[in-house]
């Protein structure tokens, strides 16, 4: 028997007596600590045998292994009346990762293994998450699914249109990205939502929509000017973390150009931090709740961005092709008034193609973002109190001379 053999039954044995460890914590009636490693060393022996004798030993295994679970099954809920079958069907599962160890790749089976433990771990928070949820929330998950996995794929991925920069597939892709990351926001939104303070609040608003965060903060603090300082705390994380959310969309639209991309969107972000750290230790009054935040897996907002960040992709290559890269500026400084995520995925796209410099690139980007800071200052003087108007326009200048001068000094 060669070391490599050991090694697989070593594994088998150690994701064994880790999934039996929880399950014994758990007091599982079926399975526990010595069970688990028994049914995987099991599969691991099955799927060594089958390799010299066939794989009819492998079948007879696995049909042995659900005759045990049902027959355990049926004998628990006569005696306790449990229905639940948590711990046969991880039975099974781990026999046929047993026996995968032998054909597969042991890293895989390692984190499936890690994984299932997790899983039969996380049971009372799991399902506490599911009972926070209501209809509209599910809803969202499915409507995320179809943007996802039923549109995206049936999409042609060819380039049409002028200057050939509308492809369906990458325009889908770049939806489903800021989607499926809006959509963390809002799940983090509604787990946390009846114990998020102010920090808190800021931080998940920059995930789903800074400029929404704003607006809604804005709203609270007319005729309540009490709540300046801390609404005005929460649009400015908000802010801040709307940098970090432009600098992964960056990474993953263009992998190979982020180390020019991403480090003077790092230092903007560092900047913002600073003037957030100052705002929160100028702080005064209690902690707020977080305002009701729409959902972002709306059909129609999919197609709306969709639509947005084409027509974005369209005016680039025009400005480029009639202006040269001057001309830039100004698509970004008005695309960027409302919505910094769809000139950031455009930019992003082209620079991944090589055809506009990472250096062009972040510069656009920070332009727009710039632009949306002086749109949120701009919401916060018409729908909120003066007093938070005050702060936000000298936070937000500061921001904003801060980028004016990265635009200007960063070394090409």
């Amino acid at each position: 028997m060669d070391i490599h053999t050991f090694q697989i039954l070593a594994v088998a044995i150690g994701l064994g007596l880790l999934v039996g460890l929880q399950r014994e914590r758990a007091a599982a009636e079926v399975a526990g600590i010595r069970t688990f490693p028994l049914i995987t060393v099991s599969g691991t022996l099955s799927g060594l045998l089958a390799e010299h004798f066939g794989g009819w030993i492998l079948g007879a295994g696995i049909a042995s292994m659900t005759a045990l679970v049902i027959s355990a099954s049926i004998i628990k809920q006569r005696k306790s009346y449990d229905p639940g079958l948590t711990t046969e069907v991880a039975g099974l599962v781990m026999y046929c990762l047993g026996a995968y160890l032998c054909i597969g790749s042991m890293g895989i089976a390692v984190v499936l293994g890690g994984l299932v433990a997790v899983l039969l771990q996380l049971k009372d928070y799991l399902h506490e998450s599911v009972r926070k949820m209501g209809d509209h929330d599910i809803h969202a998950i499915m409507r995320f699914t179809a943007i996802a996995l039923v549109i995206l794929p049936l999409l042609p991925d060819e380039n049409f249109g002028p200057y050939s920069v509308l492809n369906p597939f990458d325009i889908w892709r770049m939806v489903v990205i800021i989607v499926g990351i809006s959509l963390f926001g809002y799940a983090a939104y509604k787990l946390f939502r009846e114990t998020a303070g102010t920090l808190l609040a800021g931080l998940i608003g920059g995930l789903i929509s800074s400029t929404a965060t704003t607006v809604s903060y804005a709203r609270r603090t007319k005729g309540a000017p009490e709540a300046s300082s801390l609404a005005a705390l929460a649009i400015m994380l908000a802010s801040t973390v709307a940098f970090l959310r432009i600098t992964l969309v960056f990474t993953v639209i263009a992998p190979k150009q982020a180390v020019a991309l991403t480090p003077p969107l790092l230092v903007m972000f560092l900047l913002m931090s600073v003037i957030s750290a100052l705002m929160y230790f100028q702080r005064s009054g209690e902690a707020t709740e977080m305002p009701e935040q729409e959902n972002p897996t709306e059909l129609g907002s999919a197609i709306f961005f969709g639509a947005l960040y084409a027509g974005i992709l369209l005016a680039v290559a025009a400005t480029r092709d009639y202006l040269g890269e001057s001309g830039l500026y100004l698509i970004a400084t008005i695309s960027g008034l409302t919505d910094v995520d769809a000139i950031t995925l455009s930019t992003g796209r082209l620079v991944s193609q090589t055809l506009l410099e990472p250096e062009t690139g972040w510069r656009l980007v920070l332009t727009a973002a710039i632009s949306n800071l002086a749109f949120k200052a701009a919401a916060t003087a018409i729908l909120g109190d003066r007093s938070l108007f005050k702060r936000i326009g000298v936070a937000f200048g500061m921001a904003s001379v801060g980028g004016l001068a990265l635009i200007l000094a960063w070394p090409a």
